[in-house]
Order: structure tokens, then C-alpha cells, then sequence
């Protein structure tokens, strides 16, 4: 069942790209030589179809808003969202649905979904102003950068010429704002810095100069040098969160210093950026790796039952760091936390096809956070392969 699970949504994602099914043979051939196979159930496959059709229920169709999704625009505060805009259309997370639908096969115009991303798309690119920031109703560098990396996706599997104009400029922006310490903060220009924006900065990096988009080296090597000196190694002094840190070893903190607290979405985010500057084999990720399962449980414990926005990204940065570990660092790392994250997420599930996020910008924020969670095996998604 299994097998013919996978060779459906081959079929699905084919048909959209215009290819011949036939090749769907070669393609699971491929996955089959794979050291690591892809890992997709029924109730994972149903729980996907369920949260893209209630995706596609809230996009706004009509309006200046049309191809959004809305969404409360805001910033994290301590444990808190402050909230300044109420469901308006939130340029971070209509990127985020549009990529979740990029993830189960479809694109602009092609597919099951194909019109939900094509009005996403345009929305999109009606945000980027002429710098090359890409925000509107108020939203920031979190998402300039999810917007930045839907359009490396979508330029990758297109190569449409008014994506890769705006894609340059808005890549352009993320260079130009890269303050002295090597990272990015939540405001462009701002001289401090902090892991949950770096993460997001490099991927869209990463995306981008995956296909053929400028990057200059000394952004990446700058980032890189800030992500490592993030990283914990030895035992701290306390901090507010925990009267000893020799368990903190193998985290990262939220800023570049031993008084910044660390968690686990930090560490899956520091881990994820360490694989997207290019580095694959250090021994702060095999650390990183064994914080993250070590701290599994608690974590999904204290913020899952509310879908707290912690939640949602620390396991969308977290299964990416799982899965491209694989097995490696004689540890298998990625099927065992993978299986205990989509069995959380299949209870989470609402009857509606949502998921919930009590603390954060809102349910469509973290439906399409959940959606790309669970495909992460369907590898459709560039970003998302090995």
C-alpha cells in the first residue's frame, strides 16, 4: 500500500509538470536506491489532502487582499504575540501555504491547487517594493524571507522571468540588510541579531543560489561563522530557563552569547542553517541532533496541545534538520522522530482540516506549517531534498 501511496503522488506531481507518467518507474527507482526511503502513510497522505482543502477555503478571492491568506500580523514577545493587524492578508503566511501547496505537487496554474497558487503568487509579488523588501500591512524580515524562498521554489520549477526579477531584488535586500555580526534581525538594518531570522534568511539564500541566483560568498560565510559561534559546546553559567546548562550542550542560543537562553527550536534552527551555509559534518550538529531528541518530548509536551507558534516552527526547522541527517553520526536520526512528530500531528488535527495555533498568527499559519511538516517525504519541494 505504501509503495502504491507514493507511486500516486508521483503520478499527481508528473501530470502537473507536463511529464510523461511513464517516467514515474525511473523516478521510484530512484527513491528505492535511497538509503533513507521515503516514509508516508494513508492517515499522513488523508491528514495533507484535508489541511490543503481547508487552506484552500480561507484564501481571500476578492480585493486589493486577493491571493492572500489573512492572518494576525505581529511579533514574538518573551513566550507572548503581540498582535498590530487582525486577519489581514499576511504576505509570511501566504508564502508558507503556497509552498505547502508547491509541496504536494502543484504550481502556478497546474494541479489540484493550481489556481490557489497562482493568485498566492501574485500576491506575492505585488508585495516586493522596488528595494526589494517584500512585506505588507506591516509584516517584517520573518516574512521577507518565507516570501523570498516560495519565489526560489517557484522560479526553480518555472523559471518565469518576473519571479527571478523580483527574486534577485529581493535576495539583493537580504544581502544588503546582513548587519556586523553576520546574521539578521526582525527589522532590516537593525545591528543585532538572532537564530529564528537567521535560519530563515539563509534558507532563502539557499534556495536561490541553488539555482543559478547571485549570492556573494562572503554572506554565507559570514552567516556561517555567526551560526557556529552560536552553538553550545560547553557548560555555561544559568540563565533565567534552567539553574544548570551542562543539559544545554549541543543547543543554540537565540543570540550569539552565553547569557541568551536556548531551546529547542533554536537548536533545530541552528542545525537547519548549519546545513544550509554547507556544512554537514561538524560536530555541532551531531550534537545539535542529540539535543533534539533528547529534548523531543518535553518540547512537544509544553507547546503542542496549544499549537503554540514555538511549536510550529521549531518542528518545521526540526524535521528539516532530521531529514537531512538521516543516518548519520551512527544514529538513525530521522525515522524515529519523524514517526512521533506526524503521530502528535495527526492527533492535533482538527475535524475541519486545520490545525490549531492559539499563540501565533493564526490557524492558516500553522495548517500550512503542519501540511509541509508531513511532506517532507513526498521530496517535491527542492528545498526539502536531500
Amino acid at each position: 500500500m505504501k509503495r502504491n501511496l507514493i507511486l500516486r503522488r508521483l503520478t499527481r506531481v508528473l501530470l502537473a509538470l507536463g511529464i510523461a507518467v511513464p517516467c514515474v518507474a525511473a523516478q521510484s527507482a530512484r527513491a528505492a536506491r535511497d538509503a533513507r526511503p521515503l516514509v508516508v502513510s494513508p492517515e499522513q497522505d488523508d491528514a495533507v489532502q484535508r489541511g490543503l482543502e481547508w487552506l484552500a477555503s480561507q484564501q481571500i478571492r476578492t480585493g486589493p487582499e486577493r491571493g492572500s491568506w489573512p492572518a494576525k500580523i505581529g511579533y514574538k514577545l518573551n513566550e507572548d504575540y503581540r498582535v498590530t493587524a487582525e486577519d489581514v492578508g499576511h504576505v509570511g503566511v501566504t508564502s508558507l501555504a503556497c509552498m505547502a501547496y508547491l509541496a504536494g505537487g502543484n504550481l502556478p496554474g497546474r494541479g489540484t491547487w493550481g489556481a490557489e497558487v497562482e493568485r498566492g503568487l501574485s500576491y506575492v509579488l505585488s508585495c516586493a517594493n522596488d528595494d526589494g523588501y517584500i512585506t505588507r500591512n506591516g509584516t517584517r524580515m520573518y516574512s521577507h524571507a518565507f516570501a523570498t524562498l516560495f519565489l526560489a521554489e517557484i522560479y526553480g520549477m518555472t523559471h518565469r522571468d518576473d519571479v527571478r526579477r523580483k527574486l534577485q531584488r529581493a535576495i539583493d535586500f537580504i544581502v544588503d540588510t546582513q548587519n556586523e555580526e553576520g546574521g539578521w534581525r526582525y527589522v532590516p538594518f537593525a545591528p543585532d541579531s538572532d537564530m529564528s531570522i537567521v535560519v530563515c534568511q539563509v534558507l532563502a539564500l539557499r534556495a536561490a543560489r541553488n539555482i543559478g541566483i547571485r549570492v556573494p560568498r562572503a554572506t554565507i560565510d559570514r552567516a556561517a561563522r555567526y551560526i557556529v559561534d552560536s552553538a553550545i559546546q560547553e557548560p555555561t553559567r544559568p540563565t533565567f530557563r534552567s539553574s544548570l546548562l551542562a543539559d544545554e550542550i549541543g543547543a543554540f542560543h537565540y543570540q550569539r552569547g552565553v547569557y541568551s537562553r536556548s531551546s529547542f527550536p533554536l537548536t533545530a534552527a541552528g542545525v537547519t542553517a548549519l546545513h544550509g551555509v554547507g556544512i554537514y559534518s561538524d560536530e555541532k550538529i551531531g550534537r545539535g541532533l542529540d539535543y533534539l531528541r533528547t529534548h523531543l518530548e518535553a518540547f512537544n509536551h509544553d507547546y503542542g496541545r496549544i499549537g503554540h507558534y514555538f511549536f510550529w516552527y521549531g518542528h518545521y526547522y526540526g524535521v528539516q534538520a532530521m531529514y537531512t541527517a538521516g543516518s548519520s553520526y551512527d544514529r538513525n536520526y530521522w525515522e524515529p522522530y519523524f514517526e512521533e512528530v506526524r503521530a502528535t500531528l495527526l492527533n492535533l488535527q482538527d475535524g475541519d482540516g486545520s490545525w490549531p495555533n492559539r499563540v501565533g498568527p493564526g490557524p492558516a499559519f500553522s495548517t500550512a506549517m503542519a501540511v509541509l511538516i508531513l511532506e517532507i517525504p513526498y521530496r517535491y519541494l527542492p528545498i526539502f531534498q536531500r
